[in-house]
């Protein structure tokens, strides 16, 4: 299989990617997997130092990149994002929803605010972003957009309920979305991670959680960042992916597929 081939069937040269929780572990990750694959990727985060840090990363790989900041809490601000995106290249033609928040507590101690908080960035603010981005993509003639899900998509985790509520909502938030563009050359899909290095997930896992965690993956370790670009690469290429929407790709190690 040559190079060519590769790059034809995977290459975003020409495109402009969004993406959305750029400047942290996962997005940042797939910032560089989008850049290396050829597209100009916008980075949106809350500051502008994460923003720029992650620019810097980008430009050090050879990417082309800008950025510009959002607060995802604020629909303003994610028109704003799009406007900035459509100065910078004059196009956009892949979102990347990868902005997201954790909260952990005993169901009885759980509180309005992090319920509030978590439900805000992790699914209303997809929702806004979808809409926003996809009647500009609509506009233009089609796009892509991924989802961020995760295993808790599909299955009850302890201490963790805003967050499995949010993303069993974002799972199906993309089904009812890809339905509605069907027709109209915006593919939206998800992709659901399994246990990663992200700020969020670390900062709540003891070692009896993540002896349970192992027990339940089959390959019996934390995924890598990096390992999250193939399937993104998928979902967005137009060509690869271009019969591929109103779906999924687990990226768990097996978590979800052994789960009993």
């Amino acid at each position: 299989m040559s190079a060519s081939y590769l790059e034809e069937m995977f290459g975003l040269t020409g495109q402009t990617a969004v993406v959305i929780g750029g400047a942290g572990v996962l997005g940042g990750a797939l910032c560089a997997g989008l850049a290396q694959a050829g597209a100009h990727v916008v980075v949106g985060d809350l500051t502008e130092e994460g923003c720029q840090a992650r620019l810097d990363t980008l430009k050090q790989l050879g990417g082309k990149a800008s950025f510009a900041t959002v607060n995802v809490t604020a629909r303003e601000s994610i028109e704003n994002l799009l406007a900035a995106a459509l100065k910078q290249t004059g196009r956009v033609d892949i979102l990347v929803n990868c902005a997201g928040v954790n909260a952990g507590s005993s169901f009885l101690d759980a509180t309005d605010a992090d319920w509030d908080r978590v439900l805000t960035i992790n699914l209303k603010a997809v929702f806004q972003a979808c809409q926003i981005f996809a009647r500009h993509m609509v506009a233009a003639g089609g796009g892509a957009i991924v989802n961020m899900g995760s295993v808790s998509s599909h299955l009850p985790l302890s201490r963790v309920f805003a967050y499995s509520a949010s993303k069993a909502g974002v799972l199906n938030l993309t089904r009812n979305v890809a339905q509605e563009f069907g027709t109209q050359g915006v593919r939206v899909n998800a992709i659901c991670p399994g246990f990663f290095p992200a700020e969020q997930n670390r900062k709540l896992l003891d070692q009896t959680r993540i002896d349970n965690i192992m027990r339940h993956t089959p390959m019996r370790r934390f995924g890598e960042a990096e390992e999250l670009i193939g399937a993104l690469l998928l979902l967005v290429s137009p060509k690869a992916g271009s019969f591929v929407t109103g779906t999924h790709v687990n990226v768990d190690g097996g978590f979800t597929g052994a789960w009993f």
